[in-house]
């Protein structure tokens, strides 16, 4: 569980991840070996899954973006599938579902023909026997996890 103080140190890193554990504890009026702490913690835990950059994968030069339903041969399991999508660069993300699917999958691609390229390499493998696959139009609400955090906070 996270606390108001820890609520305010993670807003203040999501909103500016640069910002040093000193400037960091004077915006929130702790000592710094108290931020140092609540961040060590929430990495520990778990809630903290790191600081790295958040890269905008159009900017990498992939625009389009796309949600594949895969269904996959019944008894190889997810972890055949899992490792052959690993080594697909493309591949975003990948979660396990209910419903009329076993997984879905988000890529990126280059443009539209560049997505048959994407989604040919997902299917190459013998555990998929079937995608579904839905192009992203507009992202309306980008990932993100500070309501969520601050509704938390508030219960």
């Amino acid at each position: 569980m996270v606390d108001q103080l820890d609520a305010e140190i993670l807003t203040l890193f999501d909103r500016e991840p640069r910002i040093s554990v000193l400037e960091a504890s004077r915006r929130v009026g702790v000592a710094r070996a108290t931020v140092q702490a609540r961040l060590r913690r929430l990495q520990r835990d778990g809630t903290l899954q790191g600081f790295g950059p958040d890269l905008d994968v159009g900017g990498l030069g992939y625009p389009v973006t796309a949600l594949c339903t895969l269904e996959i041969r019944q008894g190889m399991g997810h972890d055949a599938v899992t490792a052959h999508l690993v080594e697909i660069p493309e591949v975003l993300e990948a979660h396990t579902i209910t419903g009329p699917g076993d997984l879905v999958v988000r890529v990126a691609a280059r443009s539209n023909s560049d997505l048959q390229r994407v989604i040919d390499r997902v299917v190459a493998d013998d555990s998929v026997t079937r995608v579904d696959t839905t192009i992203v139009l507009q992202t309306l609400i980008a990932n993100r996890t500070i309501p969520l955090l601050r509704s938390s906070v508030e219960e």
